[in-house]
């Protein structure tokens, strides 16, 4: 079975926001950043070269596979941000309010457990911190934290 290829490192979160190219995905990725801390009070962690992940979790599929992968997070791409929302998978609950939530967003586009968003200002912010609030709930919910 293959392992999983987005693991944390130790690179550092501000030094990678710092080399991010375009001035304002740079902006938005610090405005993210904060955001992310705000609500899940977790200190960010880089996975893999480019996701800035907040909190992990431990899975395992029936099909046997398993590994570790942040609770949510975000990366600040060249052509999107891609915010991970991975708990829409977790309870209908969650995804009926996920949906609610997404009629009220603005403009973005969506991917298995991934929004997409050009620019910061195409989102009601005060709607995506609803979403990273609901998708932290739930998948502490469906995950405890350990300890």
């Amino acid at each position: 079975m293959s392992e999983n290829s987005t693991l944390p490192t130790d690179a550092s979160v501000d030094e990678f926001i710092d080399r991010v190219d375009q001035a304002r995905k740079r902006e938005e990725a610090r405005e993210l950043d904060a955001l992310f801390r705000k609500v899940t009070g977790k200190e960010p962690v880089m996975w893999g070269p480019s996701i800035i992940g907040y909190g992990s979790y431990h899975y395992k599929y029936d099909s046997g596979r398993e590994g570790d992968m942040c609770r949510t997070g975000f990366s600040p791409r060249k052509a999107k941000h891609s915010i991970y929302l991975m708990a829409q998978y977790c309870d209908e609950d969650t995804q009926a309010k996920s949906a609610e939530l997404l009629e009220r967003l603005g403009k973005y586009s969506q991917g298995a457990s991934c929004l997409y968003i050009n620019k910061l200002a195409d989102v009601d912010m005060a709607v995506l911190e609803e979403m990273i609030a609901l998708n932290w709930q739930a998948m502490n919910r469906k995950y405890p934290p350990a300890g």
